[in-house]
């Protein structure tokens, strides 16, 4: 993969990390604390890890998918991944806005599913893309559609 791509990827993806993590929890303290959450809720430390290593992993794939497209002249279906990306990395950051710092657990619980099928059509184009590498995405959409049932249950035990 090329520098230059692999470069273009990462900065979306910090900048997509970055733009959510100022609605993070530790800007809203309290009130994430005092919510009820399922039986299931991983403790807070695995999201860092696991959000760390999910956008390493898209920026790596992603640069490998539109290097891949480029490569072999489906310049039309780069820029498509392109954009897929973009709109997956606004929706991935608006969660954590919607969630967060505006505390609206139904709309957030829709975001996220929003997230799964967008992060879903990343995984279907990067494995266009290279079969062989495209399917390292798969682990976004799984930790998406997790965050999914997460949310949406968040959401149903504080209405």
């Amino acid at each position: 993969m090329s520098k230059s791509t692999l470069a273009g990827t990462a900065l979306a993806v910090t900048a997509a990390a970055a733009s959510g993590s100022v609605a993070s929890p530790n800007r809203t303290p309290g009130w994430y604390d005092r919510l009820r959450k399922p039986s299931f809720q991983p403790p807070k430390v695995a999201f860092p890890i696991a959000w760390t290593s999910l956008y390493t992993d898209i920026a790596i794939t992603s640069a490998n998918t539109i290097d891949r497209f480029r490569e072999a002249g489906r310049d039309e279906e780069a820029r498509g991944y392109i954009a897929a990306l973009g709109a997956n990395l606004a929706i991935n950051a608006g969660w954590s806005w919607l969630f967060f710092r505006y505390h609206k657990l139904g709309p957030s619980a829709v975001g996220a599913a929003a997230l799964t099928v967008s992060s879903a059509d990343l995984v279907r184009r990067s494995v266009d893309a290279d079969p062989r590498k495209g399917w390292a995405l798969l682990p976004y959409p799984l930790w998406c559609g997790f965050a999914t049932v997460l949310a949406t249950s968040v959401w149903r035990l504080n209405r």
